[in-house]
């Protein structure tokens, strides 16, 4: 009877990266890790603006009219760049190991998860970080994962539960059930007023 194969198990605490995306002391990170709880996160917390307040004094460049809803997580807020009218939904998470970069006039609706890390899958588990941008004008529906390195183009629609792990066109309606274009969200002579 040949020999059964066992697979080799990742040594997780030689793992490396663990602290190399933080980029800042840890005091500063403990420091976000308790007011995020306390002031952004906090579903009872209603203000929009002291949600955003919060996130500037902690490096977070958040463009004018920007409205951010309860339940949003940031996971380093001075690698965020949100642009203006921007809207971000309930239960956003954006879990920013490398920058994310979102234009003016982007939505962002309820549930969706932004991620900029992953880690080498063979051999070590080292923390592998690449950026995130929405260009403006794009709607990332409800539901919806970007992965590390993806572009969403200008006034591109992903649709609800997309995992986005390409670029995504400009104009692009981008998703289910195959997560590729599906058409043109404007036609040329849409009168939708271009900035």
């Amino acid at each position: 009877m040949p020999e059964r194969f066992e697979p080799p198990v990742i040594d997780l605490t030689r793992a490396p990266g663990a602290r190399e995306a933080w980029d800042r002391p840890l005091r500063v990170v403990l420091a976000w890790a308790f007011v995020e709880r306390l002031l952004v996160t906090n579903a009872f917390q209603i203000s929009s603006r002291l949600r955003i307040a919060v996130l500037r004094r902690f490096g977070a460049e958040i463009g004018e009219h920007v409205i951010m809803r309860p339940g949003l997580r940031v996971k380093f807020p001075w690698k965020l760049v949100v642009g203006a009218h921007s809207w971000i939904g309930e239960d956003v998470w954006i879990h920013n190991q490398d920058r994310v970069v979102v234009g003016h006039d982007v939505v962002l609706s309820q549930g969706t998860f932004i991620t900029t890390g992953s880690h080498a899958h063979r051999r070590d588990m080292a923390l592998i970080t690449r950026p995130v941008v929405v260009e403006d004008g794009a709607w990332v529906t409800s539901r919806c994962m970007l992965l590390g390195g993806v572009t969403v183009g200008r006034s591109a629609l992903v649709t609800p539960n997309t995992v986005v792990k390409e670029d995504v066109p400009a104009n692009a309606v981008y998703g289910a059930p195959t997560a590729t274009v599906l058409g043109d969200r404007f036609s040329p002579s849409s009168d939708i007023v271009q900035s």
